[in-house]
């Protein structure tokens, strides 16, 4: 079934773009959403129609795509994640996170437009951003050990000596049955 999009859907084509995808994926969910209606000859011709129409703002898009774009060159991702003594991190680092490391460096992008495997392990890898259907910027992903939460330990402080159920270390007071001194004397 060729289908006419309506808007972007990462993964399986752009806005005016005619993608063929199956039967039930355009039926039940493109058209009912409103993402996309069946490409016959009138819509396709509507469509040429509508793209002759806005050659001139789709010409400015992509102009903002490519400032957008240039934005990030040389922009690397260094990313903490806590992880195991084997490298393997605890969770993944995923769009989510990487859209919110660069909202911290001044970057407003939807985590939508962000396509990337999930990150499992410590080591490089890269993110890739589509701000428009020919604007792709590609952006590197450095996943770090975080060791804020590691506290190094002091050799004059090992750790205290454990003491075995059953015995009395020194330091510890003598039991109440034992007295120290002179006897109490018992009443008749």
């Amino acid at each position: 079934m060729e289908i006419i999009l309506k808007e972007d859907i990462i993964g399986l084509g752009y806005k005016n773009d005619i993608v063929k995808v199956k039967s039930g994926y355009g039926r039940n969910y493109l058209i009912p959403t409103g993402k996309g209606v069946i490409a016959s000859e009138s819509a396709k011709k509507v469509l040429a129609e509508n793209l002759k129409q806005q050659a001139a703002k789709l010409a400015v898009i992509k102009e903002a795509a490519q400032k957008r774009g240039a934005a990030l060159e040389g922009v690397v991702l260094t990313i903490a994640a806590k992880v195991s003594a084997s490298g393997v991190t605890y969770g993944s680092v995923n769009t989510a996170t990487v859209a919110a490391e660069l909202k911290a460096k001044g970057f407003d992008i939807d985590r939508k437009i962000i396509t990337m495997k999930d990150i499992k392990a410590v080591g490089k890898y890269e993110a890739t951003i589509h701000f428009h259907k020919e604007v792709e910027v590609k952006v590197p992903v450095v996943v770090v050990a975080d060791l804020s939460n590691e506290k190094p330990v002091p050799k004059d402080e090992a750790a205290p000596e454990r003491q075995v159920p059953g015995e009395q270390s020194q330091e510890t007071e003598a039991p109440e049955d034992v007295f120290e001194g002179e006897p109490e004397e018992e009443e008749a």
